[in-house]
């Protein structure tokens, strides 16, 4: 763990009430973490120390990224300002091996097989770009005989403007052209 200055860029997102911060070392050295509140991050002091931060109302953890989304009416300044504060004084006693414990996911390997094919379809052709734009997305549900598909949005995406619309529309019509032209995809 190191004791050297963070370096931290602070990025805008497509999302008006969030944030990256791109450090210089890992947040995270695999997977993603997204903490809804103080209380889902108690056993990851970066986090439950950037909820301290007045306005901050989600904290997601991805490689060297932390998004912050806020609420809409936070002075954007004096967050950033305390946010990096926090970054830096809480990153040299971070754990990025630490994991957010969620044990309502499944392993892929145990996925049906359809499941498995459209994670892989969203991991090359949406997880990249909502992941550089500071957030992600979870399949929670895949109904096949429905043919319905439910995800939740993460970091910067979970409160996007877009993510309901055009970003939603977007993942549809690429599924429904590399997977199944019926395919419905609802946001939770």
């Amino acid at each position: 763990m190191s004791t050297d200055a963070v370096l931290i860029r602070i990025q805008p997102t497509p999302n008006p009430n969030a944030w990256k911060f791109v450090l210089d070392r890992p947040v995270l050295s695999e997977g993603k973490a997204t903490y809804g509140n103080p209380e889902e991050a108690q056993n990851n002091l970066l986090a439950r120390s950037l909820f301290e931060v007045d306005g901050v109302r989600q904290v997601h953890f991805f490689q060297n990224v932390i998004t912050i989304t806020h609420s809409f009416d936070a002075e954007i300044a004096p967050l950033q300002q305390a946010a990096c504060a926090v970054i830096q004084t809480r990153m040299p006693v971070h754990n990025p091996n630490q994991t957010k414990v969620d044990e309502k996911k499944l392993a892929r390997s145990k996925l049906p097989e359809d499941w498995q094919k459209i994670e892989e379809i969203l991991d090359h052709t949406i997880r990249p770009g909502l992941q550089g734009d500071g957030g992600d997305l979870t399949v929670v549900k895949y109904d096949a005989g429905e043919k319905k598909l439910y995800v939740y949005y993460e970091g910067a995406c979970g409160t996007c403007p877009s993510a309901t619309s055009g970003t939603l529309m977007a993942i549809e019509g690429i599924l429904r052209d590399e997977f199944d032209p019926s395919l419905e995809v609802i946001p939770m």
